[in-house]
Parts: structure tokens; sequence; C-alpha cells
């Protein structure tokens, strides 16, 4: 039962020290044996332990997160939500995930704080008009709604944009697609948990994957620092350490792992209402509901697990991000941190069945797993309840490395190769 307060009762709470409210999900400690457990405590995760329960009825599920829930690339990212895919493999996918983004809220009866304020794509050479061109047409075939701009539609959209005849990156026009946007990060992950929780789900906290059971060639559990726990199915949802836990079941996956960093300035008075990403540059930026500018760029090409950036591209984000926009020259940085993001030769996620049968893949997301929590959780739980790919995932799945069929969204992606 959900506990309504009134202003006067969320103050007295307050200097309570919150003593009247009850936790968002329980604490467990593991059961020996579960019909399945998910690795990491993320949101695509803990969406996948909702969605089997939720549309399959298994709620014999545990989660296993190393450190606190939400705390890896789920907390560790700029919040983006878009579907401006140029394959229609991807635009299923990700206009899928953002379809169940629009409900997600209502659904989940929580939050989420979704904003769809609009992705707005500057284009800076005639090239760059033309392959814009090309994506805007790609994008409405698939199904997904997207505007090609001209400079003055751009300019509507962010108008404190560099307009000096001296610009290194003119604008020239760009993509646009309206119901793009931003969700809170934190929100998504603790709606979901909470949800998971509500059907009985262990969300088991500070407990690391060790290794895994593998009997007769089947994986049948984990070991893990609270012990060694049985199941059914066992699936990967941990982004940027796919590739290690991979190892540990005694295989490999074609992933290399990044740092991807990205801060937030000084909160200052509403400036920017869209999301603006110039390719020139590799910087994307938005205004934040607390003013802040959040900004970001392109990955560390030194593979790393490490959760920090560095100087030197620091340097490059905050670089571009001056010459979108010369009036941000004043902000003070706040903060800085990296996600870990799990990079594939073709910058498309791996969804499906491992080489170690009873053991699926959730991963290869690069930087666009945020994105995709609502729709990975959801194919994922598909893949695991029923054996079976369903029709969105199975372009995805890791046999195309053998096969040749490649879903290269580089360009789409926002990594370079």
């Amino acid at each position: 039962m959900t506990r309504h307060y009134s202003a006067f009762g969320l103050l007295r709470e307050g200097l309570r020290g919150h003593s009247g409210w009850q936790p968002a999900w329980r604490s467990p400690q593991p059961k020996p044996r579960y019909d399945a457990v998910i690795i990491g405590g993320g949101g695509q995760g803990l969406a996948t332990a909702y969605y089997l329960a939720k549309n399959h009825g298994i709620t014999n599920v545990a989660v296993l997160e190393k450190g606190w829930l939400g705390g890896g690339n789920t907390g560790r990212n700029t919040a983006t939500i878009r579907s401006n895919y140029f394959y229609p493999e991807s635009v299923a996918l990700y206009d899928f995930s953002l379809n169940l983004y629009e409900g997600l809220s209502r659904e989940l009866n929580y939050n989420v704080m979704l904003s769809q304020r609009g992705v707005v794509t500057v284009a800076s050479s005639p090239a760059e008009m033309e392959m814009a061109a090309r994506l805007v047409n790609a994008m409405q075939i698939n199904g997904t709604d997207a505007e090609l701009l001209d400079r003055d539609g751009v300019l509507d959209k962010a108008p404190l944009l560099n307009t000096s005849d001296e610009a290194r990156y003119p604008i020239f026009g760009g993509t646009w697609q309206g119901r793009a946007g931003v969700a809170r990060h934190d929100a998504v992950a603790w709606g979901y948990a909470r949800a998971a929780d509500g059907f009985g789900i262990d969300i088991v906290q500070n407990c690391e994957v060790a290794g895994f059971l593998i009997e007769g060639g089947r994986c049948v559990g984990v070991e893990t620092s609270l012990g060694t726990i049985h199941a059914d199915a066992v699936a990967l949802c941990v982004a940027g350490h796919s590739s290690v836990l991979a190892a540990k079941a005694g295989f490999q996956l074609p992933i290399r792992s990044y740092s991807l960093q990205a801060m937030v300035s000084e909160p200052v008075k509403p400036c920017l209402d869209t999301v603006v990403l110039y390719p020139g540059t590799g910087t994307y930026l938005f205004q934040s509901d607390k003013g802040e500018i959040v900004l970001g760029g392109g990955l560390d090409r030194v593979p790393s697990y490490a959760q920090r950036g560095n100087p030197p591209m620091q340097q490059t984000v905050v670089s571009g991000m001056l010459e979108m926009f010369p009036a941000f020259g004043q902000l003070r940085m706040l903060r800085q941190w990296a996600g870990v993001v799990d990079v594939v030769p073709d910058s498309s996620p791996i969804i499906g069945p491992s080489p170690v049968p009873g053991l699926y893949l959730n991963g290869g997301w690069g930087t666009g797993g945020f994105k995709a929590i609502p729709a990975g959780g959801w194919l994922t739980a598909h893949l695991i309840a029923t054996g079976e790919h369903h029709e969105i995932s199975r372009p995805f799945d890791l046999d195309r490395f053998a096969t040749g069929r490649l879903v290269d969204e580089a360009a789409g992606s926002g990594i370079a190769h």
C-alpha cells in the first residue's frame, strides 16, 4: 500500500529521520535455489526480473548485485532516450523501448521523470546534411518520428548555438526526433526494483558472483560471496563487465570495455530545453531540471574498467561544448564521472543464449544501455521464459558474428571506430 503524506507530514518525517517510512524493497539473504538468477542490479537486470514476473509469472527470481543497486552504468550515464537509428532492426529495438518508457511511470506507479524534450543532431557540412536526410528517410520508413531541419529550424530548437561566421562547425541543418528526451536514471532503477520486489523477487546487494556451476556442460547456478546458489537459468546483465563474467564461465565475447565520461555544470537559469548533439565535436548536452548543464562526449579509447575520467578527455568534451555554445564559457563544472561501456564490433547489443546452455546474455550495449532498459529487460525475460528469441531480439544474437549479419550502428550509437 502506498502511503501519502501532506507537506507537513513530509517535513515531520524528515525531522524524525524517516522513521515512519518503509523500505521500497527488501534486503533478503539469498535462497539456495531459484528458477532464475539475474546477475547485475542495474536497469537491465532489474527490468529483466520485473518482466519475468509480470509477463511470464516467474517470481522465484533473484537479482544479484556486487555493489549497490544502480551503482554501475545505470547511475553513471547522461540518461538520454532516443530511437534515431538507421537500420530497421535497431529502430524496432529502440523504438520498442521508447514506447515502453512513455508508459513506464504509470505502469510502475513510480515517476521516472521522463521528459520528451526532443533530440536535435546538428549537421555541419553538405555531406553531413546528405547523411542527415538519409537518416530521416530511414527512420520514417522504419516507422518512427523524424524531421529534417534547415539552419533556422535548428536555431529555433537551440537559439544559443554558435552562429559565428568563424565557427569551426557551422550549422547547415540537422535532424530532429521530438519523442526523444531524458529520464531520471536512479528513478528508473528504483521504480523497477520496487515493482520487482512487489512480485516477491529477491534483490540481493553486496553479493559478488565469483564463478558458475557447470554440470553436464550446462550452467546450473553461481558461486557468490554469499554462498552457492542453484538456478534453472542465469542471465548476465552486467554491462561493461560482460566479458569478465563470460571468462569465468569459460568463453569469450567480442567485447572491449572503455570509460565513457560525463560531467555537469553549476545550475543556471533555463536556457536549453532540448538535447543537442554535434557529430563534429562528438559532444552532446542538455539542461537538467535542476538547471545543470549535463554534457558528455566520445569514448576514452584506452580499454578500462575505471569509473572515472581523465583530464585530456575532459578537455575534449568541454572544448566541444564551447564550440557549440560559446555563451557557456563562464560555467563552472561541479562534478564528473564515467561509466564502463561494453563495445562490440558493430556497436549493437548482444541479446541471446550464450555458448553455455542455461546462461543468457544481455550486454554489448555500448553507450545505449540506459535508453534500452525496458526493451532489454522485456526481451531477455522472454528469452529466459520461453527459450526462444522474440522477433525484435533475434537479429542481436551472438551468432551474427559467425554468420556476418552484423547490424553496424556506429553512427547511430555515437561510437567512432
